[in-house]
Order: structure tokens, then sequence, then C-alpha cells
């Protein structure tokens, strides 16, 4: 014979519900005595800060045995990256040359970026160094930093310096200026644009040719050699309109290979411009 199971009203569920929670009888919440809690919590505070110290004293420990300025493993890369300025998150500098708010926003940049290159900034941060040669600057037994940077002047990227021409950089024309930099990990004489000059029509770099001289290497890192780092600009004087045009810049050096299938970027940059005219 079957026994039917007596049904639990709502109010019943509700009750066992709340005493599983907080048992005033026995003065249980969540089936423990406040005495258990109380334990339970001193453990896992222990042991969590047990963890705490032993990592602190590890990292402590690591650190005493690391140089704030060279790195105790080394694998810089034998050939530097580049970027270009205007910098976009594209790669892509379009503009319309009748329309001012199509590259207001890349002279922003340009003037943004140069402003530290001002010539007065330069010689009171940096030093006149000789062109020509690698500035080097050895510790000789005793750490010699921060190491010190050579002038990069602004008036040296010429009619891209923005200096006589601070309201567009070329723009407004329709012959803009693109400044090209490289980052500062290894070293390097001479940048340049490599690509089809047919296509691209006349244009000139600043510094004459792309040169950037031996004296702004080597570069011995960021914390310890505070520098802006030479630039070279370009400055299209005849590109076509209504085209775009696919602009590649690499390294240009003897001791700097980038024909590196693997890595198509190493030591170069391409880029899209293209002119709008109406």
């Amino acid at each position: 014979m079957a026994i039917e199971k007596e049904k639990k009203t709502c109010g019943q569920v509700m009750a066992e519900w709340r005493e599983a929670i907080w048992n005033p009888r026995t003065h249980q919440f969540m089936g423990r005595t406040g005495s258990s809690w109380a334990l339970i919590l001193f453990f896992y505070l222990v042991f969590y800060g047990f963890l705490t110290a032993l990592f602190t004293l590890t990292m402590w420990v690591m650190l005493q045995t690391v140089d704030p300025y060279i790195p105790k493993y080394q694998d810089r890369l034998s050939v530097p990256g580049m970027m270009i300025r205007p910098k976009t998150d594209t790669l892509d500098v379009t503009f319309n040359v009748s329309n001012t708010e199509t590259w207001d926003r890349y002279v922003k940049m340009l003037n943004d970026f140069l402003e530290p290159y001002n010539d007065s900034i330069q010689a009171a941060t940096n030093d006149a160094c000789r062109p020509g040669r690698y500035n080097e600057q050895p510790d000789n037994g005793v750490l010699n930093y921060p190491k010190r940077a050579c002038q990069f002047n602004r008036t040296a990227l010429g009619a891209c310096s923005g200096l006589n021409d601070p309201t567009h950089y070329g723009y407004a024309d329709g012959r803009p200026c693109i400044l090209i930099k490289m980052n500062r990990v290894g070293e390097a004489s001479v940048a340049g644009p490599w690509e089809d000059a047919q296509k691209l029509g006349e244009m000139v770099m600043y510094p004459p040719n792309g040169h950037i001289d031996l004296m702004y290497f080597p570069y011995y890192g960021k914390k310890v050699h505070v520098s802006m780092g030479p630039i070279v600009a370009v400055k299209f004087l005849t590109l076509e309109a209504n085209v775009d045009h696919y602009v590649e810049c690499k390294i240009n050096a003897v001791n700097i290979a980038t024909t590196d299938e693997r890595d198509k970027f190493a030591g170069r940059v391409a880029f899209k411009i293209r002119v709008n005219r109406d």
C-alpha cells in the first residue's frame, strides 16, 4: 500500500530556508556557529597573509639582482621598427585640400609631436655633438647615467618643420609632409622612402637624402638615454590627386638587413596617402 508523502506548504518551505540560513535555537548561521566562522576566517587570513608575504619577499629578492638600467638578459632587435607622423590607426593619411576639417587633426598631431624638437628646448636639454661619428658614452667602471643625447633641431626639417608654415605643413596646397621616426633599438645611419618614385612624383627629404647622422647612435635605452631621437621628413610635391598612393619607407644602412621575408615590417613602414581635390 503506497503512502502519500505529505506536501509542504509554501510557508513551511520558506520557514525551513530561513532556519537553514539562521537557526535561532542553536544560533547557527549557514550551519556554523559564530566561533566556527571566526576560526575559518582566521585560518584564511593567516593563509593568504603568508602567501602575500612570501610573494613580496620573492619579488624583493629578485629585484635585488636586477640592474635598473641594464637588462640582465638582452634580446635587442637587430632591425629597428619605424612609424610615421601624423599617426593614424590604419596608417592612412587621406584628406581634401579644400576642406580644412579633413587635415586639421594632422596638423595638430605634427605640431604636438614637433614641439619638443624646438631649437631652444634642444639646446637646453641636449648636447651639440660632433657629426660623423658615434656618440659613445662608456661607463669605464663608473655608472655614467643618464647618458647625454645629441641635439636634433626642428630647423633641420626645413619646409616640414612647421616653423614657417605652422598652420598646414603643406596640407592646404596638396603637398603634405610625412615624418618618419625610427624606433631606437639598434644602430643605423640612414633612413629614407623606398617606393616607385614615378608613382609618387617629385619629393624632397629633410635632412637631405633622409640621412640620420651617426652621432645619434648608439642608443642606450629610454631610462638611461632620454632622447626624442632623430626624424626624417618627406614632402610630397606632385602627388597625383584623387588616387590612393601606397608608400613604403625603409631603413637603408650597411649594418641593417631589411629583406627578411619572414618579417616584412622589420626596418620599414608602409602607409597610404591620398590627396583629394574637388
